[in-house]
């Protein structure tokens, strides 16, 4: 196995010079094209620009144009046992950049999303605090607030694959996540206000849905960067994502970031509730599970070409994009490959990314229309290297569910269409 960075300084005009010497067949038929006369699309006035178009009192909140209506959340029959218990995942191969918009956002609910007003939302925190408090939602607003972009992972996102190769497509074996802005107010501040007693530890979350799903969390981590958020990308929480306000606890796995937040409180030790004992823990090759880790591992995929993102055109440039994340820090390099990791480049990390969140990647490559089996590996800011899955299964065994972060593969067919598999 060899590491070949991308050349740097290689122009796109030069890359597009490579892809017409490359690809003859390509450029024979868009001049072919033009030989038979002018486009119409280009020469004819078209009936959209005929007439006057929508007013923007027709639509008062923005919605998706109808040709990009199948840009949604879907799930999975078998994953889901009844649709007041559901997952839904991200189309992570229909997005770009990195900010997931509200609307088609990863989502899980135990109980069914409820409609909390924010009148009649209360947050209390007890237990192990010098004076057990309550907050009425004007309250929060009037606390000193912060925005960060931070990424949601279920601990169970490609989980299904530990066994082998199983969901055709990135939205259903990496979707259970999403990457948004959010803006709220530093736990550490309500926390502060209520006074922790030396003997707390711990704080246990629950929420106000009839699930009452609760998680302990360790104080030190409460105290760091947690979020009692508000707004989502600039606007209310959506419902199902927890309105009126939510725990952001950046880095770790979803099940912790409680929705419809109602109660903190101090404890000396973990609760141990039923998400943290009977699940939400890792299985072993030997059989037995571990508990509290929490943390989600450094992890990539590429999402287009994928088996729902194909190549629609013929020989020639191609961009390979995907994203990278890690809820230790930030992402530093993501190599690429289409050969099944014998050889791997370097690709392009979009700029501006933010620690604990999603990174985008691209590489520009020179597609010749023979099978690719294309890979991506995230190397993170502490030095740890995404594993393959043969790594991980020599510890984890195939029965586990959780923290799969594996290297995901897709064979690309000389058809351009793809397909989930994997390489030993």
């Amino acid at each position: 196995m060899t590491d070949e960075p991308e050349t740097k300084g290689t122009s796109r005009r030069a890359f597009l010079r490579g892809t017409a010497a490359a690809s003859a067949g390509l450029v024979a038929a868009a001049t072919s094209v033009r030989a038979e006369g002018a486009d119409p699309l280009i020469t004819e006035i078209q009936p959209w620009a005929q007439g006057f178009g929508d007013g923007v009192d027709a639509t008062p909140y923005g919605l998706p144009i109808k040709f990009e209506s199948d840009v949604v959340r879907r799930n999975v029959s078998w994953l889901t046992a009844d649709v007041i218990s559901s997952i839904n995942f991200t189309p992570i191969h229909a997005l770009d950049g990195t900010i997931t918009p509200q609307g088609c956002a990863f989502e899980r609910h135990h109980s069914g999303a409820i409609e909390l007003s924010k009148d009649d939302y209360r947050l209390m925190i007890n237990g192990l605090v010098d004076t057990p408090l309550v907050f009425t939602y004007a309250d929060l607003e009037r606390f000193p607030r912060e925005s960060h972009v931070y990424f949601l992972e279920c601990a169970a996102n490609t989980g299904m694959e530990w066994a082998g190769s199983q969901l055709n497509g990135s939205q259903f074996t990496h979707g259970m996540i999403h990457n948004m802005e959010y803006t709220g107010i530093p736990l550490r501040l309500l926390l502060e206000e209520a006074g922790v007693k030396p003997e707390g530890k711990w704080i246990f979350v629950e929420g106000a849905d009839a699930s009452s799903n609760g998680r302990s969390i360790p104080l030190e981590k409460a105290l760091d960067d947690c979020l009692v958020a508000f707004k989502a990308n600039g606007e209310a929480l959506r419902k199902e994502h927890g309105y009126p306000v939510r725990l952001c606890v950046p880095g770790w796995e979803g099940n912790m970031w409680v929705k419809w937040l109602r109660r903190v409180e101090v404890t000396e030790n973990a609760v141990e509730s039923r998400e943290e004992t009977s699940k939400y823990t890792d299985t072993l090759e030997n059989g037995t599970s571990r508990k509290w880790t929490w943390v989600m591992d450094a992890k990539s995929v590429i999402t287009a070409p994928s088996p729902q993102a194909p190549i629609t055109h013929g020989p020639g440039p191609l961009v390979i994009t995907g994203l990278a994340w890690s809820g230790r820090g930030t992402i530093s390099r993501v190599d690429v490959t289409v050969d099944g990791g014998k050889t791997w480049k370097t690709a392009r990390l979009a700029p501006h990314s933010h620690d604990k969140a999603l990174h985008r990647f691209y590489l520009d490559h020179l597609w010749d229309g023979s099978e690719m089996l294309i890979q991506s590996r995230a190397v993170d800011s502490t030095g740890y290297v995404q594993p393959t899955k043969t790594e991980l299964r020599q510890v984890r065994g195939v029965n586990s569910v959780y923290h799969n972060n594996c290297i995901q593969t897709w064979w690309v067919k000389s058809t351009g269409e793809a397909e989930n598999v994997e390489v030993s």
